[in-house]
């Protein structure tokens, strides 16, 4: 009876270890694609290290999070737990856009796949991440495509906001901003003051992220 009782311990153990190595190779399998996705493909254009923060630690989290729940036979805690990958995109203090916001869908779609997908091989796997990157580089990559940005502006010319004086506030802003001026919206304007709002759009050549505030109307003073 102690030599069973002994003998199913180490079988108990033996499956444990093999549910840790399991469990620690698809973590692994699951970080080194979310990494190049953060690492080669986000941060270069971008280089928010904020972002490049949450992206991973949402990763781990939410890996772990259904990597656990799924094996559990509760509907309700895995119904919970899909409910947190969704309920945290907006557990935010500010807004995000779109690019930012497009990455993290991506990410957390990668690691449910990497972590529900039991029943799939690692070379299915494997195609299914490679096909994640291959299209997040051919969208991020498209040198027939110019990359425009923009940005508010405080102006003080208010004579030259009609719309029949469009040509000189452009000719006006070039020199000023120094940038490839190609298209002006004028917003909120006080004639007390003589500034108006306007926002800019201006060819971007080196592609960075755009994280403007989008509000068109003038901060309230203290």
């Amino acid at each position: 009876m102690e030599f069973m009782e002994e003998l199913e311990t180490f079988e108990a153990t033996l499956i444990d270890a093999s549910d840790i190595g399991s469990l620690l190779i698809r973590f692994l399998f699951n970080a080194i694609f979310i990494w190049f996705v953060i690492h080669k493909l986000y941060y270069p254009k971008s280089q928010r290290k904020d972002y490049y923060f949450t992206f991973a630690v949402i990763s781990v989290s939410i890996f772990f999070l259904i990597y656990l729940l799924g094996g559990v036979k509760i509907k309700v805690g895995f119904a919970l737990g899909l409910f947190a990958i969704f309920g945290i995109i907006r557990y935010r203090t500010e807004s995000m856009n779109v690019r930012e916001m497009t990455y993290l869908f991506t990410i957390i779609a990668m690691t449910v796949v990497n972590a529900l997908g039991v029943t799939l091989s690692y070379g299915e796997l494997f195609l299914t991440n490679l096909i994640f990157i291959v299209c997040i580089r051919l969208a991020e990559n498209q040198p027939w495509l110019k990359h425009v940005s923009e940005k508010l502006v405080m102006y003080d010319r208010i004579d030259l906001i009609t719309p029949d004086k469009r040509e000189e506030m452009m000719e006006d802003l070039h020199k000023r901003l120094g940038v490839d001026i190609k298209k002006v919206e004028v917003g909120a304007v006080d004639f007390l003051r003589d500034i108006a709002m306007i926002k800019v759009y201006y060819d971007d050549p080196h592609e960075t992220s755009n994280t403007v505030n989008k509000i068109m109307k003038f901060p309230k003073e203290g």
